[in-house]
């Protein structure tokens, strides 16, 4: 009798039903910015800046799923050491992202997001689905991350123009330094090194 009573009560009350039906048009184009923030940056330099941290947003994003890929199919000699350093990367790739998203969000832009959108604007030429050896996936990441560190070094540049200071550390501080902190550990394992005897 009670399951009946509460059974009632909800029908009678359309309130907790869930609307997961919705459709609307979207609240703001890819590729525009918020015109009246409370921000220094006028809108035409946010604007630059938006379109410029979309690509590497782009391009991280890549790199980062492209350490996730390497590190379920590494292989060989150096599988331990490489499928532990390839998700540390990877870890490290996925904040990385996330701060690059909300540099963004704040200058009143809208992030790309999903992958087919991301595939498309990437410039970082896509791996082959199956496994490759560990010098290619080494050589993948590294061409990669050069991509990544010549982008932040031309945003550094456009930022400091435009006086966006913001943009300008981001780019220098949280992107651009773990990238080539990342490259170093990468670009050791393609150093050919004796195991055993000195020469």
């Amino acid at each position: 009798m009670m399951a009946v009573a509460i059974k009632k009560a909800g029908a009678a009350n359309p309130a907790v039903t869930p609307h997961w039906h919705a459709h609307a048009r979207e609240i703001q184009k890819f590729g525009t910015v918020i015109e009246d923030l409370p921000h220094a940056l006028d809108a035409k330099v946010r604007t630059e800046m938006v379109a410029q941290l979309n690509q590497l947003l782009a391009d991280s994003i890549t790199l980062r799923d492209m350490y996730k890929k390497h590190h379920w199919q590494v292989s060989g000699p150096t599988f331990y050491q490489l499928h532990l350093l390839f998700d540390k990367h990877f870890n490290e790739q996925v904040e990385l992202v996330d701060t690059i998203a909300e540099r963004i969000q704040l200058l009143g832009g809208v992030t790309i997001a999903m992958g087919g959108d991301v595939a498309e604007m990437s410039r970082i030429a896509r791996p082959p689905r199956g496994r490759e050896e560990v010098p290619v996936q080494i050589s993948r990441l590294l061409e990669a991350h050069k991509l990544i560190i010549k982008s932040c070094l031309e945003i550094s540049e456009a930022a400091d123009k435009a006086g966006d200071q913001g943009t300008n550390d981001l780019v220098v501080s949280d992107v651009l330094r773990p990238n080539e902190l990342q490259s170093w550990f990468l670009s050791e394992h393609l150093v050919e090194m004796p195991l055993v005897l000195a020469k």
